[in-house]
């Protein structure tokens, strides 16, 4: 049973920073990780992607002040977010693509100008 659990959402204000894990347990084969988070009244939205072979890609309106990574020996998954704006705010979801998209139960972000 693979289960992914994140952390590290809270509120901070406007130029803060925060960053998300996202702890994978289970067997799994490893295609790509990702962020993605979802707004009151929109849709999810990917955030920032990354392959088996460390290829990273990210939405545009974080570039330049999101960045993920991973722990490949702790099966964990991080998002580190600066200079964060109250557009920032959503629920954040962690995603893990094997045989099926598996996905966390998401972490709140708040950032309040």
């Amino acid at each position: 049973q693979v289960q992914l659990v994140e952390s590290g959402g809270g509120s901070v204000q406007a130029g803060g920073s925060l960053r998300l894990s996202c702890a994978a347990s289970g067997r799994f084969f490893f295609n790509s990780m990702a962020w993605y988070r979802q707004a009151p009244g929109k849709q999810r939205e990917l955030v920032a992607k990354i392959t088996g072979g460390g290829s990273r890609n990210y939405a545009d309106s974080v570039k330049g002040r999101f960045t993920i990574s991973r722990d490949i020996a702790r099966n964990t998954l991080y998002l580190q977010m600066n200079s964060l704006t109250p557009e920032d705010t959503a629920v954040y979801y962690c995603n893990l693509n094997s045989m099926r998209d598996y996905w966390g139960q998401g972490t709140q972000v708040t950032v309040s100008s």
